[in-house]
Parts: structure tokens; C-alpha cells; sequence
């Protein structure tokens, strides 16, 4: 027989398009201003092709250094994508990739403040670990978040992105919890369920859209709002 399951004492998030959305900013309007400061006319009507086309450069990443010319380039690419052609490529994804950073372009879901609540009143460790260069900081202070979230890692900080078993343990120590204490939910399969998994702990997968990958874990829900979290654990 095997041994019951911990209970569970911290819950992890992702940050970006789990916890808080991109507005106008980078869509694909915001992509073409951003694109004619540079004297480049992109099709703003082709974002969202562009970015399911550029999406390979962030998911096939052999070693998950953190390196902020990927980020560059996967921008790049999804300008290309929407016609942008020369060097103004480049200077426009990095003038984007800076911008990416600055909470004031992000929405936070209307679930998340009323579940985080609900769940730090069952006392639980609440943390975020996130892939993007932005300051948690900054994160926690502009959607005051400070009393609520306690753990924070940041791969631009750490060195490695998530799926990296490191970036986990780094979070955990954090919080002061053992792996199968710890719950990870996120928007990515690879990055936040597989690597959860992968350094020992139990994980949700959060699709907003509905839309379930080809291939799931064995044994790992998946909800479609944070709502749903509360009834699962």
C-alpha cells in the first residue's frame, strides 16, 4: 500500500496569463504602434497567427538558462510574422521585451484576488514562480499583493526557468515546505505541470480558454478558473 499524501501547506502560481493577463499593450495594435516608431509597418491583424507560429522558440529550449535574448528573438520572430523586415526588427522586439516588465500594461483576473484571499484564510503558504524578467517586487506592490503572496522567484533572478527542477527548490526552500506539500498551478503543461512534477510536486493546470493539450499527466486536473481550485483542494 502506498503512503497517504501529504497534506498540502503552500500553493505556487504562475504569474502571466495565470494570475494577470497583457492588455492593449501587446496585442497586436500595441505591436504595430510599437513597430511604426521604428518606421515599420506590420500587420496588426496577424498577431495572433504570429504568435502561435513564434511559439516553438520558448517551448523547445534544450537548456532552461534564463537568457533575455530569447525573449528578443521569439518577439522578433512573431514581427516577422507580421511583415516586419531589416534591423528596425530587432530594436522594435527589444524596446517590447523591456516594456514587458512594467506592471501598469497587465490586467490581473478578476478570480485571483478573491481566491488568493480565500486561500491564505485556509493558512497556506502562497507563492509565485515565473519565467519572466519582471520585478516580484514590483508585481506583488502594484496589485497589492504584499500581504498575500510570501514567496516570490523570478527565473531572470535565479538563472534557470521553469521546467528546471532548480527554480522549484529554490521556491520551496522559500516557503519553508517539502515538495509533496506544495501545490504548483499554471497556464503551461511543460514549464509548470511537468516541472512541478519533475521536483516532486502535485500540479493543476489552469486553461482559461478551454482548449486541453494532446497529452496530460496521469492524475493532474485541470480547471478552467482559480474558482475551481478552491473546490479541489
Amino acid at each position: 500500500m502506498s503512503a497517504p499524501a501529504r497534506a498540502i501547506r503552500a500553493v505556487f502560481f504562475d504569474v502571466d496569463f495565470t494570475l494577470i493577463y497583457p492588455g492593449p499593450t501587446f496585442q497586436g495594435e500595441g505591436y504595430r504602434r510599437f513597430c511604426a516608431s521604428h518606421g515599420m509597418e506590420i500587420d496588426a491583424s496577424r498577431f495572433e497567427l504570429a504568435v502561435a507560429a513564434a511559439s516553438y522558440i520558448l517551448d523547445d529550449v534544450e537548456e532552461p538558462l534564463y537568457d533575455d535574448g530569447l525573449f528578443i528573438h521569439y518577439t522578433a520572430t512573431i514581427i516577422e510574422q507580421m511583415g516586419g523586415r531589416g534591423p528596425a526588427v530587432i530594436q522594435a522586439a527589444r524596446e517590447i521585451y523591456a516594456a514587458w516588465a512594467t506592471n501598469h500594461h497587465f490586467e490581473m483576473y478578476d478570480d485571483v484576488g478573491p481566491v488568493l484571499q480565500a486561500l491564505s484564510g485556509r493558512a497556506l503558504t502562497l507563492g509565485v514562480i515565473s519565467n519572466s524578467h519582471r520585478s516580484l517586487d514590483a508585481f506583488r506592490d502594484h496589485f497589492a499583493l504584499n500581504g498575500v503572496i510570501h514567496a516570490a522567484v523570478s527565473s531572470s533572478v535565479h538563472g534557470y526557468m521553469k521546467p528546471h527542477p532548480s527554480i522549484f527548490a529554490r521556491a520551496l526552500a522559500d516557503a519553508g515546505v517539502q515538495p509533496g506539500e506544495a501545490l504548483m498551478v499554471g497556464d503551461s503543461l511543460k514549464a509548470d505541470v511537468e516541472g512541478a512534477l519533475g521536483a516532486g510536486m502535485r500540479a493543476v493546470l489552469l486553461r482559461r480558454s478551454g482548449d486541453l493539450p494532446l497529452r496530460m499527466p496521469h492524475g493532474v486536473p485541470v480547471i478552467r478558473t482559480l474558482h475551481d481550485l478552491l473546490s479541489y483542494l
